[in-house]
């Protein structure tokens, strides 16, 4: 594949000073951290090494990755390796997709206290499912899913929703039966947004209640409990957005298409299409207008202050596993899962040690093969070291 003609580095690299200059007292360090990485990410500063084809003679330069998690360039690997581990636990059932999006209100609370309610999202979320699914007016199961925190729009604009890919069905209470969904329908939407409505709002109060929350700016007056409860009332009337996508075609197309959203950053350089004169233009799809593709432009400055607007907390987990698929009891409840369903033991591969070994069986392409004469093969004739400081690595 190609390397993008584009990079969210370019921008950093020609922007991102000026950028510090005007905005570093509000800039926070792991904001700080992430357009470090972005803009040194293999370059000369973190070091690599000269590889020669041992055939033509042929070399190149290989300079080592940054391995942040918001860093565009670093997620082929990650997302392959993810892929490769959730193979196993693939089940011979339905699958659906089901999206949780939080109102507009409630994401600008979100963004000034990131880790309490990104945690109070997932938590809200996975009690919905787990609840409405084990009702037996709905399915009547234990069922085990896996959610995914995305924070943008296609704009980069601020918008926090889990993607939560379900089995379609689960275990009953007794775990002597696999209770199957309905064909084509997992639980009924409007059912799953009340409950999450409600689940996320008394979590709120409560992180409220505890002092946990903290408000700035134009947000201040919220720390007022009756200004913090009109504030909320609209949103407790308000249809929140939860919606199943149609179900998969069957469980290989899960990974493929899932796969598509496990380590995506907020912007793909694929859809940068320009960067001149203080300016960047990229495509973008308008869901308001049927989903039509167009092109944004932006002031570099406002490209970057969204994209970091993205930059989750150091350590914050943005991939969660619940019910069957949580890690306490997945071997034993998928087992069980297996056995009910009639399906073969699946056949664990230990992954190769060198890494490039691991990328060739992965991703399918070598990083050995000489790109120039293709016969032979890329080796190491020197190590080149690491010049700058050390760059902070967020790779949760």
């Amino acid at each position: 594949m190609d390397r993008p003609k584009l990079e969210v580095a370019d921008v950093f690299r020609r922007y991102g000073e000026a950028y510090r200059e005007k905005h570093g007292a509000s800039m926070s360090t792991t904001q700080r951290r992430v357009m470090t990485a972005i803009e040194v990410c293999r370059t000369a500063a973190l070091g690599g090494q000269i590889e020669q084809c041992d055939q033509c003679g042929h070399q190149r330069i290989c300079y080592r990755s940054c391995r942040n998690r918001h860093c565009p360039k670093c997620q082929s690997l990650a997302r392959a390796e993810w892929i490769q581990r959730r193979q196993a636990e693939l089940l011979e059932c339905q699958y659906f997709h089901v999206v949780f999006t939080l109102p507009e209100q409630l994401a600008a609370i979100a963004y000034q206290n990131k880790e309490v309610v990104y945690s109070i999202l997932f938590r809200a979320t996975a009690e919905t499912l787990r609840t409405i699914a084990s009702d037996p007016k709905h399915l009547g199961a234990e069922i085990g899913f896996f959610t995914v925190l995305h924070t943008w729009g296609s704009n980069l604009l601020h918008h926090p929703h889990l993607h939560c890919v379900v089995p379609g069905g689960g275990l009953s209470p007794d775990g002597t039966r696999w209770i199957a969904c309905k064909p084509g329908f997992f639980l009924p939407v409007r059912v799953l947004s009340r409950l999450f409505r409600r689940l996320f709002l008394e979590h709120l109060q409560r992180a409220f209640d505890t002092g946990k929350l903290r408000f700035f700016t134009a947000l201040e007056s919220l720390r007022d409990p009756s200004y913090f409860a009109r504030y909320l009332e609209p949103v407790r009337k308000a249809e929140w957005v939860v919606y199943a996508k149609a179900p998969f075609a069957g469980p290989q197309q899960v990974l493929d298409y899932v796969g598509r959203y496990t380590h995506r950053v907020a912007i793909s350089n694929n859809r940068l299409l320009d960067i001149e004169a203080g300016q960047v233009r990229f495509q973008w799809k308008d869901y308001r207008d049927k989903g039509q593709q167009k092109t944004m432009a932006l002031s570099a400055e406002e490209f970057i202050r969204r994209f970091l607007l993205h930059a989750l907390p150091e350590g914050f987990q943005r991939i969660r596993y619940y019910g069957l698929l949580g890690n306490r009891y997945r071997r034993v409840k998928l087992a069980r899962c297996r056995q009910l369903l009639g399906m073969a033991l699946p056949v664990e591969t230990p992954a190769p040690q060198d890494y490039r070994d691991q990328h060739e069986h992965l991703t399918g392409s070598s990083l050995r093969e000489c790109p120039a004469c293709h016969r032979g093969r890329m080796v190491m004739v020197e190590t080149l070291t690491a010049h700058g400081s050390p760059v902070f690595r967020d790779t949760s």
